[in-house]
């Protein structure tokens, strides 16, 4: 997974921005200000993403380029490698489920906002 691919995919999403929050090498990713997707700039050696509790414990029995959230809640977030272990396809599948998780827990004015973008 190429990186200016990746970020090129996650802003073409609806209400989509990017941003450093937390630094100048984290980038993140949100959806009407609430994250879905965020990594390292300079490493890019993985991807943290929302994923639903039950579904986060399947893919990281599944597939070994997928770990537990760093610095995240274990149980809602997990860590996607992308050193190859994990498809290309997976990847962008992945961050799909991610943002309609975190639009499927907005209230319903953020939705309806959302809509009209």
């Amino acid at each position: 997974m190429n990186i200016e691919n990746y970020r090129d995919y996650c802003l073409a999403k609806p209400g989509s921005t990017e941003g450093f929050p937390f630094n100048e090498v984290v980038l993140v990713f949100k959806v009407m200000g609430k994250m879905f997707a965020f990594m390292d700039v300079d490493k890019f050696d993985k991807i943290i993403m929302k994923c639903d509790p039950e579904k986060a414990i399947e893919l990281r029995e599944q597939f070994e380029g997928v770990e537990p959230g760093y610095h995240t809640s274990n149980k809602h977030w997990n860590n996607v490698l992308t050193d190859g272990s994990v498809s290309d396809e997976h990847i962008l599948e992945w961050t799909d489920h991610s943002y309609e998780m975190v639009v499927k827990g907005m209230t319903k004015k953020l939705k309806m906002e959302l809509a009209d973008l």
